[in-house]
């Protein structure tokens, strides 16, 4: 069983930056993507960006974060990070790491297997 630990969230004013961290309990994204998504209530959750970890290749799709967020890995530590850059109040979210991808449907939730608890991100002023 893989756990997934985020941090990182917080109260932030439209314009900030603020970073994410992903850490595993164990050294479980060698052969795996890791992806980062978000949720608000009553809504789906929604792909944010992703990661190959042995290749390093990071993927960013039709995210909204596309050109302000960063997804980047630390091999040594077995971290994953999101750096979010110029936030919008519409950023805000319930922001979740996920690993264990059952396809290659990298932006796609329920084909994830394993899930953090998720770490709050609001931004307003």
């Amino acid at each position: 069983q893989v756990q997934l630990g985020e941090s990182g969230g917080g109260l932030v004013q439209p314009g900030d930056s603020l970073g994410l961290s992903c850490v595993a309990s164990r050294r479980a994204f060698a052969d795996d993507a890791v992806a980062w998504f978000r949720q608000v209530p009553g809504k789906e959750r929604e792909f944010v960006a992703a990661i190959r970890w042995r290749s390093n290749s990071p993927f960013y799709g039709d995210s909204p974060g596309r050109g302000r967020f960063t997804i980047a890995r630390d091999n040594a530590k077995n971290v994953v990070y999101l750096q979010m850059y110029r936030l919008k109040p519409e950023d805000t979210a319930v922001y979740y790491c996920a690993t264990g991808l059952q396809s290659e449907r990298i932006t796609t939730a329920m084909e994830y297997q394993y899930w953090g608890q998720g770490t709050q991100v609001t931004v307003s002023s």
